[in-house]
């Protein structure tokens, strides 16, 4: 059997999950269910809810506005949260849902957005912002939903950091020829990994990043990446040398 059900209809809730317990879907999940794929009583599907795995439920009860369902059976239990913070400075509109969605299926634990002295967005819709990573979530089969955060200035940021958080950031300029290698000569550590802006950091923010003890400054290689594309190849990067992919 395959280890993912990519045929059922998943959703994430808050509900707590066990078997027998039931849970009530938010309005729009049930108009989506009932009145956009038409499903009924007894239709089955998969719930989740970052804490208690997935589950296979069932429509118990169902009508225009509300949806009733009762979990079944656990289908995969809950997973470990990644230790992976990932921070990114805010693009434009669709690039930045694009941005959020890869954080969430390259394997985030902490989605962060940071503003430093060339970020295109100052003011992020949080709500969207959360909207995305449940969608991403929802749609790759993700157990532990990303914890999301308002944003913050790149120093302040800085200073929350746990010391004993290993901070990488991506720099066109850095003199690192084989990142791969440099990831897999660093501490095993959790990380923070840093994508900033179109157009870099800025030299004061490369020094303040410096000037932390344990910063690892990573070239992603020979061509200038956008910003959304570099979040993506460093996060893998990362999976392979010192994430779950190993």
């Amino acid at each position: 059997m395959a280890r993912y059900d990519f045929t059922s209809h998943r959703l994430h809730v808050e509900a707590d999950l066990a078997a027998g317990l039931p849970a009530a879907l938010d309005r729009a999940q049930a108009n989506y269910l009932i009145n956009v794929l038409r499903l009924s009583v007894g239709a089955e599907l998969l719930l989740f809810n970052g804490r208690d795995g997935e589950w296979r439920a069932r429509i118990v009860e169902a009508n225009k506005r509300n949806c009733l369902t009762e979990a079944v059976a656990q289908t995969r239990p809950q997973t470990a949260a990644s230790a992976i913070w990932y921070c990114f400075a805010p693009l434009k509109a669709a690039r930045l849902d694009y941005i959020v969605q890869k954080a969430v299926e390259m394997g985030a634990g902490r989605i962060v957005p940071m503003l430093t002295r060339h970020t295109q967005v100052s003011r992020l819709n949080v709500a969207r912002l959360r909207a995305n990573v449940i969608e991403a979530a929802e749609q790759c089969g993700v157990l532990n939903v990303p914890e999301t955060t308002d944003e913050m200035r790149l120093d302040r940021l800085l200073a929350a950091l746990p010391a004993e958080r290993r901070v990488i950031f991506c720099d066109e300029d850095a003199e690192t020829t084989n990142p791969l290698a440099a990831l897999e000569a660093a501490a095993n550590a959790p990380l923070a990994v840093l994508i900033g802006p179109e157009g870099g950091f800025a030299a004061e923010e490369r020094a303040m990043l410096l000037a932390r003890p344990g910063t690892l400054r990573l070239s992603l290689g020979p061509r200038i990446l956008r910003a959304d594309t570099a979040g993506v190849a460093a996060m893998a990067l990362v999976q392979a040398t010192m994430g779950d992919w190993r």
